[in-house]
Order: C-alpha cells, then structure tokens, then sequence
C-alpha cells in the first residue's frame, strides 16, 4: 500500500479479528441455549465483554456473566467488575471458592494459592447454571498449552480439554 491509499475499515489485522470474534459472537449467541462469559476483570476477559458489547450493540448483551472469585481478588476488581455489570445492565453469576472451603468441599492449600481451586466451582456453576457455551480469555503466548487451543474448545463430562477432538478451523 503506498502513503495515498486509505485502507478499507475492517481489512488490517485487527479489524479482522474483531470481525471474527463478533461474528462468533453473534453466532453462538444464535445456536446455543444459555451461553456465558468467564469475567475475572482482568485484561482478557474485559476484552471479551467488550466485543460481546459491540457485536449486539445497542441491544444488551443476551447472556451473563460468570466469575470464580478465588476470594483473594483486590477490592479494586470487585469494584471495577460492579461497575461493568451495572454500565452495561448485564446479569452477573458468582461462585466463589470460599462458599467450597467453608464447607468442605475444597480444602485450603499449604502454600496459600486458590487460583488451582476455582476448577471445581467453575465447573458446578456451568452445570447448576446449564451453561453450554463457555467463552474464555487467554492468549496463546502465555502458555505453549494454549497455543494448541481453537476458538472452539471442546471439553469432556469433567471439563478437560481434549485435543485429538478438536476440529481443524
């Protein structure tokens, strides 16, 4: 491309991915029953939400929000996952590790750490809930198992990624 061309909206690198990710927004929105968003606050997950919001804008995003909150969150991002329900008039579900620990069933590890914890509240707020369609953040260069992920992942009865499953996209 030369200086005096202006690119077409939509055709960089971003812009097709942003693309991308409305349209399986939108699409996903129109095959599955009760879809959800894994919300942490984090920067993954608020990108998530923010392209949930653009691809149904103005109408409001048509599923909720879940967060595992391992209870070791910093008030600032409770504070800030509030905000973002109430802008965007959004229902949000919690599970939350503690509830697990207080009642035994999960124990607190020896070396303080819940973030391994939030597996089995996940997974029972998916199933209470009758979730069947999970979105998820997470780059694929934070970890060389998540390079292997797709855009669909699909998971076993237990939640456990399976890979020779997966379809080629």
């Amino acid at each position: 491309m030369t200086t005096t061309e202006v690119p077409v909206p939509g055709t960089d690198t971003l812009g097709r991915l942003e693309s991308e990710a409305i349209h399986i927004f939108r699409e996903v929105a129109g095959e599955f029953d009760r879809p959800v968003i894994l919300f942490s606050g984090g920067k993954d997950s608020t990108l998530l939400l923010h392209l949930a919001v653009k691809a149904f804008w103005p109408a409001p995003v048509p599923f909720p929000l879940l967060h595992v909150d391992t209870g070791h969150n910093f008030d600032e991002v409770i504070e800030f996952r509030d905000r973002v329900v109430a802008r965007h008039g959004l229902r949000l579900e919690v599970a939350r590790v503690q509830d697990y620990i207080d009642d035994g069933r999960l124990a607190e590890r020896p070396d303080g750490t819940r973030n391994p914890l939030q597996t089995v509240p996940l997974l029972d707020a998916i199933t209470s809930h009758r979730f069947d369609a999970v979105f998820g953040g997470g780059r694929r260069d934070e970890e060389r198992a998540r390079a292997k992920e797709r855009i669909f992942s699909l998971r076993n009865a237990f939640g456990q990624w399976e890979p020779r499953r997966q379809r080629p996209e």
